[in-house]
């Protein structure tokens, strides 16, 4: 089996070369660009596991690169940043980021979030529950093909999103907490991911609400976490 290959999109040489290195050293595959036109045209051609992006780039924000990416391609993007406001953070991830890390970064934390991407990108069909598909009222998911719809339309989620409703499904009609869902999810419980678990189940929230109706399943319970409602409730 090939090595994932990792594309870095960062227009900070010494950054660029310090994520290189490491990369290197722990056997991935990596191509570089230093700016938005090459990182695109690399996304499109080279077809790689994951891209790390920089929003600095030098002709064009990276948030239009994720908007860009998002209109033709699920590839998963971390996110790394100098941007440290919430509202930065909130505006990538609602663009279609499935995750974000902070410069300066610890190499042991990016390393991490690779891990727990690529754990995402390798499951099989018997990572997912043994009913093939679940259904709860007009929300049907196939596990086998990954794919969700309502009313027998298709649901066009993010990775993350798509997680996301499985782990729910999966636990139809409990509350999940916030640090149980991160955990899930990015592999450990960073403060940080509650704040990009709200932008998460927000927009999965408006897609569902868009397909059936305004009706949603997913129900928050401030504070704690979230449920999928069953149907029959």
């Amino acid at each position: 089996m090939n090595k994932p290959l990792i594309l870095i999109v960062e227009d900070d040489a010494p950054i660029r070369n310090l994520i290189s290195v490491t990369l290197e050293a722990h056997e991935y595959r990596h191509i570089a660009a230093p700016n938005a036109a090459t990182a695109i045209l690399e996304a499109s051609s080279h077809n790689p596991d994951i891209m790390l992006l920089d929003l600095g780039l030098p002709d064009m924000d990276g948030v239009k690169v994720i908007r860009k990416i998002r209109s033709w391609s699920n590839l998963p993007i971390i996110v790394i940043s100098a941007r440290s406001d919430d509202t930065d953070k909130i505006e990538a991830l609602d663009a279609g980021a499935d995750d974000y890390l902070t410069k300066p970064f610890s190499v042991d934390e990016l390393l991490a979030r690779l891990r727990v991407t690529l754990r995402r990108l390798n499951q099989t069909p018997s990572d997912s529950p043994d009913t093939a598909v679940f259904s709860n009222g007009d929300l049907r998911i196939d596990y086998a093909a990954g794919c969700a719809y309502v009313k027998d339309e298709e649901l066009h989620l993010t990775p993350i999103e798509y997680k996301l409703l499985c782990l729910l499904a999966r636990n139809c009609g409990k509350v999940l907490t916030h640090k149980y869902i991160t955990q899930q999810i990015w592999g450990a419980a960073w403060e940080n991911n509650v704040a990009s678990l709200r932008v998460f189940m927000a927009t999965l929230r408006k897609k569902l609400e868009a397909a059936d109706g305004g009706a949603s399943c997913i129900q928050t319970h401030v504070g704690i976490g979230y449920r999928m409602v069953k149907a029959s409730e």
